[in-house]
């Protein structure tokens, strides 16, 4: 199963009788599921529509509709919206009233954004069930392409995703021969540290802390199995059905802990290396990782 990505594009353009339409279809990264519905007025039961279509198909990512619907070689109907010029009115009466603007004449009221409006409603109440059906029609294919386009970018993804791991994996090989030497390099540290500690006549209890704090950096073996399952579980992510970034996303931050952790713990410059380059590698999975739904 390929993964889906959240990036993707698509447009349907269709004709019936005297109208023509077009639906653009766009979604971008989003922790969760937005849609936006844009059309033109008299046809706002088509975003209940859209929405549920969008809901049926993704659960992440910012999507986005955009409508246009046109009546060809047909004279608009302009209309006043009256509710929007009486707003307008009753946000100049205070000024007009405390003598700061002059009463506004009907031509500039009527120039004011939104006042005026083309009424490019269908009178035919079966004609406009027809319309809306077609229109319908192509959101929903609208949509099944941009889902198309999503798992288009979701296999480019998986490809990306799969090889990072194949280094991720032969990194961890090279951190596990090169933990070999860390008891003894550790140990000789410590053995130097020690004659500095007796050197210098500190108490016991100081002594005891340094071997202790010494101690827990001699084994590295618990991160490198971590992150040896950690690759386990990310290719298993990668064969699911289910949508997986939320969790690739946790598991990125797990896979940068434990680097970071044999990192600090490396008393060799070889093991450095090895833990350095794994939190570069993983940091690029990561920055994939988020593209995925």
């Amino acid at each position: 199963m390929s993964l889906s990505g959240m990036t993707g594009f698509a447009r349907r353009e269709g004709v019936l009788a005297r109208w023509t339409w077009s639906v653009e279809a766009r979604s971008v990264n989003g922790r969760n599921l937005e849609i936006r519905f844009r059309g033109p007025p008299g046809f706002e039961a088509l975003e209940r529509i859209s929405r549920e279509a969008a809901q049926k198909r993704f659960q992440r990512g910012q999507v986005g509709i955009a409508l246009q619907v046109r009546e060809v070689d047909a004279p608009s109907h302009p209309k006043i919206n009256h509710e929007l010029l009486e707003r307008y009115l009753a946000t100049l009466k205070p000024l007009i009233e405390a003598g700061r603007a002059a009463p506004p004449s009907a031509d500039g009221l009527l120039a004011l954004r939104g006042v005026i409006e083309a009424d490019e409603g269908v009178d035919d109440p079966e004609g406009r069930a027809e319309l809306e059906g077609a229109v319908s029609a192509d959101i929903d294919r609208a949509l099944e392409d941009l889902a198309e386009a999503r798992l288009a970018e979701g296999r480019a993804l998986q490809a990306l995703v799969g090889d990072f791991l194949i280094q991720i994996d032969a990194l961890i090989e090279e951190a596990r021969v090169a933990a070999a030497d860390q008891p003894a390099l550790v140990r000789n540290r410590f053995a130097r540290r020690l004659e500095d500690l007796i050197g210098q006549a500190v108490p016991v209890e100081r002594i005891l802390v340094e071997a202790a704090a010494q101690a827990t950096r001699i084994d590295v073996q618990e991160e490198i199995d971590r992150l040896t399952a950690h690759v386990v579980s990310a290719r298993t992510l990668l064969s699911e059905a289910a949508p997986a970034g939320r969790r690739f996303d946790f598991l990125s931050q797990e896979f940068m802990r434990e680097a970071n952790t044999l990192t600090a713990k490396s008393a060799s410059p070889a093991l450095t290396a090895v833990g350095l380059g794994l939190k570069v590698v993983i940091d690029r999975m990561r920055e994939q990782v988020q593209n995925v739904e």
